[in-house]
């Protein structure tokens, strides 16, 4: 498993995790919506964490930066 994920990319998604905790948390979105922000916002650290998304793979996306020999 390569990492296929760049730094940026990496602070986006922990930033967006702790904005959906946030708002569920704090009450301001409850219901089906909030858990479905939730769990998301799991997948985005958990993502972030390992460097890696499948859903790039599918894609063909690589934000990782090349490293030159």
């Amino acid at each position: 498993m390569k990492p296929n994920m760049g730094t940026a990319d990496r602070i986006i998604r922990v930033l967006l995790a702790a904005v959906f905790a946030y708002l569920y948390f704090s009450g301001t979105v409850t219901g089906t919506l909030g858990l479905i922000l939730v769990i998301l916002g799991g997948v985005f650290v958990l993502t972030s964490l390992v460097s890696f998304c499948p859903l790039y793979t599918i894609v063909g996306l690589n934000t990782c930066p090349t490293q030159k020999p």
